[in-house]
């Protein structure tokens, strides 16, 4: 009788070899998926560190909460500005980050453009007119501002006209009358143009206090600045405070100079109801220039 060994299944050198084979299967199908994961967090990464340096370096989106730069900016619109012109701070960086010493590549503002800068006091971003650089004098008499003692060009135009919305009232220095469908505000508007051929439109309301003004010299290291909505605006005429004036601004407070308009809402869009998005948009605003 011939002696055999019998081979148990579980020890068979080809099962061993099916075994291995599966368990590489199963290891292969489990690597790509640690790969994956790992991969798009990695991702994610990458993208919220671009983006971050985006915003505080290159651009950065800005809404309009009031109506002190009417008749150019409306309440409800939201701009982009450039973040390179005047240099960069802990200003540029979301929160305000201490992460700059100083400012670094700074650079001068121009008389007329429209700045993003943060309040003097109470740090908030505050958008205005650049009127005075430094060594400027400035002053105004009857709403006419003297500029190193030249009144500055100022030449009556045709009323503006803004639809009355959620997001625009009618202040004390306009009239409500009825337009198309609904009523708008009507205020006295003027074109002011800076030495240099820099225009712009303002809006006046009246005889103020604040028109007659000064004559003061912006200091080295500041900006004197001034809304478009000359008599609804608490600007470098009035001392800084919180949640008011901000007097003369320093230089280091600059985040931006504002480019274009990317989005403009009249507030009547509610969250839940998406095709008010589209019907409270105010189309004709979108990509103006500053």
């Amino acid at each position: 009788m011939t002696d055999q060994t019998a081979t148990s299944p579980s020890t068979s050198p080809s099962n061993e070899a099916a075994a291995q084979v599966t368990q590489s299967q199963s290891d292969n199908k489990q690597e790509p998926e640690k790969e994956t994961i790992g991969s798009f967090l990695w991702f994610v990464f990458k993208l919220a560190i671009i983006v971050l340096a985006f915003r505080s370096f290159v651009f950065s989106p800005f809404s309009i909460p009031s109506e002190s730069m009417l008749p150019g900016l409306w309440k409800g619109d939201y701009l982009i500005a450039a973040k390179w012109p005047y240099g960069y701070s802990r200003y540029s960086l979301p929160l305000d980050a201490p992460l700059i010493p100083g400012r670094i590549f700074a650079g001068q503002p121009e008389r007329g453009d429209v700045v993003i800068f943060k309040h003097p006091i109470d740090k908030v971003d505050y958008i205005k007119r650049v009127i005075g650089l430094p060594g400027d004098t400035v002053a105004m008499r009857g709403g006419q501002v003297i500029l190193n003692g030249k009144p500055v060009q100022r030449v009556r135009e045709n009323d503006f006209a803004i639809p009355l919305s959620d997001n625009t009232s009618c202040a004390w220095g306009g009239q409500t009358v009825p337009s198309g469908e609904g009523e708008a505000c009507v205020y006295t508007q003027y074109r002011e143009t800076l030495p240099g051929g820099r225009s712009y439109d303002t809006l006046d309301f009246g005889q103020t206090p604040q028109d007659d003004f000064g004559p003061v010299t912006v200091p080295a290291g500041h900006i004197f600045v001034m809304g478009d909505n000359r008599d609804n605006s608490e600007d470098s005429r009035f001392a800084a405070r919180s949640g008011g004036g901000v007097g003369m601004v320093p230089q280091e407070m600059l985040v931006g100079r504002a480019t274009v308009m990317m989005w403009s809402t009249d507030g009547s869009a509610q969250w839940l109801l998406p095709w008010t998005w589209f019907t409270a948009a105010r189309w004709d605003r979108i990509g103006d220039t500053m």
